[in-house]
């Protein structure tokens, strides 16, 4: 069972390694061939069970991917990039998120036949795109300078806004479902959620963000140690705000 399990992990990697040469020959986005490999070895063969292999382990390794992956895409921004265009990263956060939001709770309610609050999860997932989406078919597709800067940054900064909403939508059907006071309740119960993790988030993240920098600007740190603990203290920050407010 260990010998599969280490195998298995490694061949994650290898078909990984392999899809995203193909994109590379082929100059196609990579998502493409990570999907279609995904879902082969998947549902299809059955030869990869995610909740087999890691079992109560693969939430907490998926979370911590995702962290790192919106940090690494945070830290490519530069406002420099979007200079006379922020209006346009705005508006395609804002009003996009919302378009994006209801034509997918309609076409899940309407052609998937879901129930309405499936729907209404299932609309606010799928406003993300996120930077393991956009980066792969911009280098594919190789738009100019300025049409490259704005979607970068509304695949980045989209990521953090799509997560919240579909919490927030998770958490007012639950509340709906379990409330005794009505919609109301769930409502309040919602805000409170979101008001919780904004405070925390913009709090935490601006203090473990300025500590970090003076951690670096006054070389606390040796070079040799610098990605291994910057790395290190943002999943720390991660796993502690996660922890106040899950």
């Amino acid at each position: 069972m260990l010998e599969y399990s280490t195998i298995t992990l490694a061949a994650i990697g290898v078909v990984s390694l392999i899809c995203q040469w193909v994109a590379w020959r082929l100059r196609q986005p990579a998502i493409l061939f990570l999907l279609v490999a995904g879902i082969l070895v998947g549902p299809v063969s059955g030869l990869l069970d995610p909740d087999a292999l890691l079992g109560d382990m693969l939430f907490p390794i998926v979370s911590l991917a995702v962290a790192v992956i919106l940090f690494e895409g945070s830290l490519t921004l530069k406002f420099s990039e979007i200079r006379g265009h922020g209006k346009m990263v705005t508006n395609l956060i804002i009003y996009g998120t919302i378009v994006t939001c209801l034509v997918g709770t309609l076409a899940a309610y309407f052609v998937l036949d879901m129930q309405l609050s499936l729907a209404m999860l299932f609309g606010a997932i799928v406003v993300v795109s996120g930077p393991t989406v956009i980066m792969p078919l911009l280098r594919a597709v190789r738009p100019s300078g300025r049409i490259s800067n704005i979607l970068k940054w509304e695949g980045i900064v989209i990521d953090p806004v799509g997560a919240l909403l579909a919490v927030l939508v998770f958490e007012f059907i639950i509340a709906s479902n379990g409330a005794t006071a009505g919609e109301s309740s769930a409502f309040m119960s919602t805000m409170f959620t979101f008001g919780a993790t904004l405070v925390l988030g913009l709090t935490l993240g601006c203090a473990s963000g300025y500590l970090l920098g003076e951690a670096l600007r006054s070389q606390w740190l040796p070079q040799f140690l610098l990605n291994t603990g910057v790395l290190t203290f943002m999943l720390g920050v991660y796993a502690a705000s996660n922890f106040l407010v899950h």
